[in-house]
């Protein structure tokens, strides 16, 4: 009930505004100006955004190619730095006799105090004996540096260790940032960022000899990871080739970003960037995977980030789109009332006309549109003037029409009253069937002048019953009719003669053109919303060329139409107009004789 009040006072608005010309004016060209602004402004918005995501692509990339150069540097280092190199006899022979040899056990001492002071940012480093099941450290505490041995028996039962043991190139990474990751040794996480582990084989056997672990601190990362700049919303990490974080700006967003299956997306897009949706906000996520060791570096930017630039375009077209169309709708105001002024004249004089003033007439002012109109409104009201007393005569015309119209009609009521005078006269005489076939052509008649134009089914197959037993009287024993009518079709509406239209066709190409009997079978049946009429013959039937010429004849136009079979195109035509599309007429050549159908709508 609200609704419909509403849509009445909208549509009540509506008329108001649109009543006069000059609204309408006025509505069409603030129209066009908001169609034009709006139009530019969203073009340019989009184009600033596809621009705005091209550069923020192209600018991140770069970026993170370069970074991740640094990256690779780094490792690469670390890797450098696990390295004997010339000194891997000393340290395999230090190795095997450390546990006999005090220099031995001096020698592992200062190797690795020199590996610690050769960078700043080592927390601390473990040196593992697999045989003995003992280890060397160096490691920093408070201000000082600290060395010590100790024995673990369950290093070789971590999954660093397992990995290393595993891995092509002797060595494991091992990333704190996320819980649960055990050392062995007696390390303080708080301040280690990642571990790298490396294991020394014996260059004969092959064998593990000892395992160099060193835990790094942040701050190497930390200063690779400032040349990202990062704005409001962005993110960077470091990821190893297996996705495991090494590096997080932000670790609650990591956090977020695994629940939101970042990871798993990194695996399955090769692309440098696609779009990926946490929570309620849409980024566009660039990585960079290096090229020799594989750690990928990934900045998640959201969208709304790289679209400021562009929203504040927007916003600032939409305020001069504002002011823009307030004072063209002024303009546009002023001009239309200077416009539509004539017309209002013109029309107080049209509405003195059609109140019954017919010597109303406009004055004339100028030589455009406008006055063009007044002087053909004055015209025809001088013209108006003389038809009305032309019409006085039209009228007189009319009437004689209408006379003749009634006398044309008595002279079909006058035949048939004649052939019921001649069929009595028969009767008389003892010819009944002459007298019936009379009765037929009198009913026939009679059927065929009625006014209507759509009858019921059961009319017309009582007029085919008179119809045929003219026919029978004609041809005998050689026409034999099979009537197979649905009962539900009894009271189905078709066009008036449409069914004899169908038989008169199977008598003419079927019955007349042979010596042999032939079946005239009319058939009827529902389908679905459609009713079917068949008329099918088994006399000799349609050559293939002139199935093909009736055919096109159906189809062809009215003003196309043929002599030969106007009875068919003539009730094409009446189908088409009286149904539409929904009825339809065809004709088909069976192994011997024809087929015709005709498709009518059940609803009428």
């Amino acid at each position: 009930m609200i609704m419909a009040r509403i849509r009445k006072g909208f549509a009540a608005i509506a008329d108001r505004a649109t009543r006069r010309l000059v609204n309408k004016l006025i509505l069409l060209f603030t129209t066009i100006i908001v169609l034009v602004v709006g139009s530019l402004t969203i073009i340019s918005y989009q184009m600033t955004q596809r621009e705005s995501v091209e550069s923020s692509i192209k600018s991140t990339t770069n970026n993170l190619y370069l970074v991740n150069k640094n990256i690779e540097g780094y490792l690469a280092g670390i890797e450098v730095l696990s390295q004997p190199q010339l000194r891997y006899d000393e340290i395999m022979h230090a190795i095997k006799n450390e546990a006999e040899d005090y220099a031995s056990r001096q020698y592992l001492e200062n190797y690795l105090r020199d590996l610690f002071f050769s960078r700043s940012d080592l927390e601390a480093i473990y040196f593992y004996l697999v045989n003995e099941d003992r280890y060397y450290t160096i490691y920093r505490e408070a201000y000082t540096i600290s060395s010590r041995t100790g024995t673990d028996a369950e290093i070789t039962g971590l999954n660093w260790y397992k990995q290393m043991m595993q891995s092509k190139q002797n060595r494991a990474y091992q990333s704190f940032l996320t819980a649960g990751e055990e050392t062995g040794y007696a390390v303080n996480t708080e301040h280690v960022s990642m571990a790298f582990h490396k294991v020394l084989r014996s260059i004969a056997t092959r064998e593990p000899q000892a395992v160099l672990s060193f835990y790094f601190n942040p701050k190497s990362m930390e200063a690779m990871m400032k040349d990202v700049p990062l704005t409001e919303g962005e993110h960077v990490l470091l990821l190893d080739p297996s996705h495991k974080l090494f590096y997080a700006d932000d670790l609650p967003f990591y956090a977020d970003a695994a629940d939101a299956e970042l990871t798993t997306q990194l695996t399955s897009n090769v692309e440098a960037q696609f779009n990926w949706d946490m929570e309620d906000e849409r980024y566009m996520v660039v990585h960079n995977a290096g090229q020799v060791e594989g750690w990928s570096l990934v900045k998640p930017i959201p969208y709304r980030e790289i679209y400021e630039a562009a929203t504040k375009t927007r916003n600032v077209s939409y305020l001069i789109g504002v002011l823009f169309l307030v004072i063209a709708v002024i303009l546009v105001a002023l001009t239309a009332n200077a416009i539509t002024m004539p017309l209002g004249r013109l029309s107080v004089q049209m509405r003195r006309f059609s109140e019954g003033t017919f010597d109303a007439a406009a004055p004339v002012k100028g030589r455009d549109e406008i006055a063009y109109l007044t002087r053909r409104f004055n015209h025809m009201v001088v013209r108006t003037n003389e038809l009305i007393n032309e019409r006085y005569k039209m009228k007189l015309v009319e009437k004689n029409a209408m006379l003749k119209a009634l006398e044309a009609e008595i002279n079909p009521h006058f035949l048939y009253n004649a052939l019921q005078a001649i069929s009595t006269k028969a009767l008389k005489a003892g010819t009944d069937d002459v007298a019936d076939m009379v009765d037929a052509l009198a009913l026939t008649l009679r059927y065929c002048i009625s006014g209507k134009d759509i009858v019921q089914a059961h009319e017309e197959l009582q007029h085919i019953e008179r119809y045929l037993a003219l026919q029978k009287a004609r041809f005998g024993s050689r026409l034999h009719v099979v009537t197979e009518w649905d009962g539900m079709l009894h009271d189905l509406r078709i066009p008036k003669l449409s069914l004899q239209t169908l038989v008169e066709n199977a008598i003419k190409h079927g019955v007349e053109r042979v010596s042999s009997p032939v079946t005239v079978l009319i058939q009827a049946r529902a389908e679905d919303e459609q009713a079917v009429i068949v008329v099918e013959d088994d006399g000799p039937g349609l050559t293939p060329a002139r199935l093909a010429e009736v055919q096109r004849q159906l189809a062809a136009g009215w003003d196309e139409r043929e002599t030969d079979s106007i009875g068919l195109h003539n009730l094409h035509t009446r189908l088409k107009l009286l149904y539409g599309d929904t009825a339809n007429l065809t004709i088909e050549a069976k192994e011997r004789g024809a087929r015709l159908t005709m498709t009518l709508p059940r609803g009428g």
